[in-house]
């Protein structure tokens, strides 16, 4: 694969909004012929006290936020939580620790038999556990892993105003450890955190050339939340996530775009651009880990809408011929 420019990718982040959607509706159409939308369902496994210093998250033990900590749960409600999902409608099932890295000895085992469970469903099982080594992907792949997420967050450059605790070049190396273990990698990034447009095309670029792309991007907009350092960050205007989405598209022609955290505050007409620009792929479910998320049956509304309008249309028009 030819590395894509940071050059090339400005100049689509920066065209008409017009002919970027038109282009990534194309390049989309030509990739998922099918045009479904893939649904993914997240559980927090364990909550709170995380020693990351990450400016966005209420997880992070370094801030005063309103948050029930929770040890690892259990894995009868990992079961309960996974059934739920696949009885509305889920295709993956994605758990999500508060760790700076996965520990070998008991939470390396107990996570090894939530993948095991969620398996056993039907469902495609995804974590995110911060870092990981190889020995530990491997075991996570043997396991039956299906997806590992592991965001880079931001430009490498604008990366060290978010995050202290952890260097982005780590960031790298778990996902790297996830490849070599054949685990499909999810990685994506925020906007909204007071990055500028070079930052936000630079992340698009880190994610573009990893090789091979990312399986599934998911591009987050911040959800400020009190407490945090970030909490009286402005919210940004919904088509910069629309610019995003339709430029990740472009340039990640054949991975799952996901339209994740910040979903809650967007209209539907904005979710609905938003998935006409490329996404198709939705954390579903009422909340993201620790923040709320859209509700399960407007979800439904929203994905069934497309197929019920079309429908309703013609309809109407043949009754009228």
């Amino acid at each position: 694969m030819n590395k894509i420019s940071l050059k090339k990718i400005k100049t689509l982040i920066k065209s008409p909004l017009n002919k970027l959607i038109f282009k990534a509706q194309k390049v989309h159409n030509q990739n998922f012929k099918d045009a479904n939308i893939q649904l993914a369902s997240l559980i927090s496994i364990k909550t709170g006290s995380c020693p990351e210093d990450c400016k966005y998250c209420p997880q992070s033990a370094h801030y005063n936020v309103e948050l029930k900590k929770e040890k690892l749960i259990d894995i009868e409600r990992v079961k309960l939580a996974a059934s739920k999902a696949k009885k509305n409608g889920a295709d993956r099932f994605c758990m999500g620790a508060a760790w700076k890295s996965l520990k070998d000895g008991n939470d390396l085992e107990a996570v090894v038999e939530m993948i095991k469970q969620v398996k056993a469903l039907g469902l495609e099982a995804c974590v995110t556990l911060g870092s990981i080594t190889k020995a530990q992907a491997e075991k996570l792949k043997e396991a039956g892993l299906d997806a590992y997420n592991h965001n880079i967050d931001t430009s490498p450059e604008f990366y060290k105003e978010i995050i202290s605790t952890r260097k982005f070049e780590e960031r790298l190396e778990t996902i790297k450890n996830v490849r070599e273990a054949g685990i499909s990698v999810c990685c994506g990034g925020i906007i909204g955190m007071g990055e500028t447009w070079h930052d936000r095309a630079r992340m698009l670029e880190v994610l573009a050339n990893l090789t091979p792309q990312p399986e599934s991007v998911p591009i987050n907009s911040l959800v400020a939340v009190r407490g945090t350092p970030l909490a009286n960050q402005k919210t940004i205007e919904p088509i910069e996530l629309v610019r995003m989405i339709a430029t990740a598209r472009i340039i990640l022609p054949k991975s799952r775009i996901r339209l994740s955290a910040g979903r809650k505050k967007l209209s539907k007409e904005t979710q609905i651009l938003c998935l006409l620009s490329g996404a198709n792929s939705i954390f579903y479910g009422d909340s993201l880990l620790t923040t709320e998320n859209n509700d399960m049956s407007e979800d439904k509304k929203l994905i069934s809408s497309f197929k019920e309008i079309d429908e309703k249309i013609n309809k109407d028009i043949y009754i009228h011929e």
